[in-house]
């Protein structure tokens, strides 16, 4: 760290800078970030393109009291560091460090919480009418992606925005032509059309100013009829907006003044900037998605590969896919803008035609495939845990419902580690268990996963098929397409007295608890339909009963088995183990299930506890 880097503790010393000191400033600034994250893992070729940006909206507003809100928060590191956070970002991601997102508990700097894309235009909406509403003259910025402007809901909030004339309401377009996976669909064509003109590129310093009187009626006459012959009907403009740009976002003079006239204005206006994701790294630039989000790294020598023996189960997920497509021409695959992170990039290189990039849009995403499953296709949705919630009402209503055959493949299930309670996949076995005609399935190995996707890609309705991040246990999948009998479990340790039923992930910590106990295991594989006779069979032997899931025990497997112990009048001392009832923080996956008791030693606690075992008496001389 050098010079000036280290004197800024706050946007206010930021302020104190001359515009000259910027663009040093913006060096170390980004400097800083590569060095931090090749320590720590976490998002780089994001936060590498908002260098600039971030420093001219903290530099131009009077941030807190004008309010920052980011979409997603990807790019939010420059912006932590210029908030009082530079000397935690070595506790980056890590427990009880500092989030990789923002979170209005961090910061009063971080004026909105995200990490799921597409939020920020209609909460900064919400706070600029808040502000009119109080009386208080202060601005709301939302900055946001352009491949989350592929989400609706950006859409509902600029619609709705477009019709207050009176807010101090500004939207920064951070148009990157990324989002995690390159972009997709109608509108990054149209931004693409927008920026390849070359009538429109020399002419566009018209909208990338902003004029003060007397001479600004004049101009704004101008600007529309140079747009209105350049662009016509432009998009923004159509829903209220008054349209700028688009700038270079890494010119911190073309930023500034702009961004100063701007904050001039009354009324909702949309500025568009043009950003290079790894910008100022070259690794980084030549490959973003590879430097989306690394772990550990050389900054010298860069990302390098994987050395693990150990498939992940998102690789188990990419091999299956292209298997069944080459066994099935029925076969399509959808994936709402996570063509690496769901492990399809071979599949779209064997079947471009069959493979769905729909964009950051989950909710057209399992609607899209429902219709594709009216038609006869077979639609396997690569989705994680945690995005699915966003579709939730479209899996009820336009699939469920209707009995269709669509496949969810759900990754991510259970903690994440590092990215935190937005991302983690806690609640999937109680939102999905509720829904009539649903299979819901948890992967214990990474053969079983590849049974597991097989049987619900062959079951002839809605299927979901959980599995962990990261990697397995070091099962090698068979290479058959085979399926697994639906409903039934597998004793896969015989004991006494007690009984662990183990749900997906939590096999293997159960059966180390269970040697220690002398317990017995089963793999109960299925969530629903629940193995109702092996429950019966384990109840009638055994003197107590265990649930293990990672997943929330309020509405979870655990209370499936309670339900169904209930309904067939068996009563029967029952433990239910898996995540409490709170959000579970950032950080390394193995201390947070220790955190949460869910590993060997937290299981063996937990049943010696609840049935009064001493650490050294058997279960036998307990009983």
């Amino acid at each position: 760290m050098t010079n000036l880097l280290q004197k800024i503790n706050s946007p206010a010393d930021l302020r104190l800078l001359s515009r000259h000191q910027l663009a040093p400033l913006a060096d170390e600034l980004r400097q800083y970030v590569i060095d931090s994250v090749s320590k720590t893992g976490g998002h780089l070729s994001s936060n590498l393109g908002t260098v600039e940006l971030t420093l001219a909206l903290h530099y131009v507003f009077n941030t807190p009291e004008d309010r920052l809100i980011w979409d997603v928060g990807h790019q939010t590191y420059p912006h932590k560091i210029l908030t009082g956070r530079r000397d935690r970002m070595h506790t980056l991601r890590q427990w009880e460090g500092i989030s990789g997102f923002p979170r209005r508990d961090e910061s009063e700097y971080d004026t909105f919480g995200t990490a799921h894309s597409s939020t920020s235009i209609s909460a900064a909406l919400g706070m600029a009418l808040a502000a009119r509403t109080k009386g208080e003259d202060r601005h709301a910025v939302a900055i946001i992606g352009d491949g989350s402007m592929t989400a609706g809901m950006a859409f509902e909030a600029l619609n709705n925005a477009g019709v207050h004339e009176d807010i101090n309401l500004l939207v920064v377009l951070n148009d990157n032509d990324m989002s995690i996976s390159p972009p997709v669909g109608a509108l990054n064509r149209y931004l693409a059309r927008l920026m390849s003109g070359k009538f429109y590129a020399a002419a566009r310093n018209v909208g990338k100013s902003v004029l003060p009187s007397p001479v600004l009626e004049l101009a704004k006459r101008f600007e529309e009829h140079a747009k209105g012959m350049l662009v016509p009907a432009t998009m923004f403009e159509e829903f209220g907006f008054n349209y700028i740009g688009p700038i270079d976002g890494h010119d911190l003079e073309s930023l500034i003044p702009t961004l100063q006239n701007i904050r001039q204005l009354k009324g909702p206006q949309f500025l568009h900037v043009v950003t290079k994701k790894g910008q100022g790294y070259k690794l980084a630039e030549a490959d973003p998605v590879l430097y989306h989000g690394p772990g550990k790294f050389n900054p010298a020598e860069g990302i390098k590969p994987s050395t693990s023996a150990k498939q992940t189960y998102t690789q188990v997920f990419g091999q299956w896919l292209c298997d069944m497509a080459a066994s099935d021409q029925k076969l399509v695959g959808i994936t709402p803008a996570m063509r690496e992170g769901s492990g399809m990039v071979e599949f779209e290189k064997q079947f471009p035609k069959r493979y769905y990039d729909v964009g950051i849009a989950e909710q057209h995403a399992v609607t899209f495939a429902a219709g594709l499953a009216c038609e006869g296709l077979k639609p396997v949705v690569a989705i994680y845990s945690t995005f699915l919630q966003r579709a939730y009402d479209q899996l009820i209503h336009d699939v469920a419902l209707q009995n269709l055959d669509v496949t969810f493949a759900l990754d991510r299930a259970g903690l994440v580690g590092a990215d935190g309670a937005t991302h983690a996949g806690n609640y999937d076995i109680a939102y999905l268990r509720c829904i009539p005609n649903m299979v819901v399935m948890a992967a214990s190995d990474e053969n079983e996963c590849r049974q597991m996707l097989t049987t619900g890609y062959n079951y002839p309705g809605p299927a979901a098929i959980r599995y962990p991040r990261g990697a397995g246990i070091g099962v090698k999948p068979e290479t058959e397409l085979s399926s697994l009998i639906i409903g039934k479990g597998e004793v896969r340790r015989e004991g006494n007295k007690i009984a662990i039923l183990a749900f997906g992930s939590m096999l293997q910590a159960s059966l180390q608890a269970a040697d220690v106990l002398d317990a017995t295991v089963a793999n109960m594989r299925f969530i629903k339909p629940l193995d109702v006779e092996l429950l019966k069979t384990l109840a009638d032997s055994h003197d107590v009963l265990v649930t293990v899931e990672e997943g929330c025990k309020m509405g979870g497997a655990g209370s499936a088995v309670a339900e169904a112990l209930a309904e067939a009048g068996i009563c029967k001392p029952l433990l239910i183990l898996g995540l409490p009832d709170k959000f579970i923080d950032h950080g390394d996956p193995a201390l947070l299930l220790s955190q949460c008791g869910l590993d060997s030693n937290g299981i063996v606690q937990a049943i010696r506890e609840r049935f009064k075992l001493s650490a050294t008496a058997t279960p036998a001389q307990a009983a």
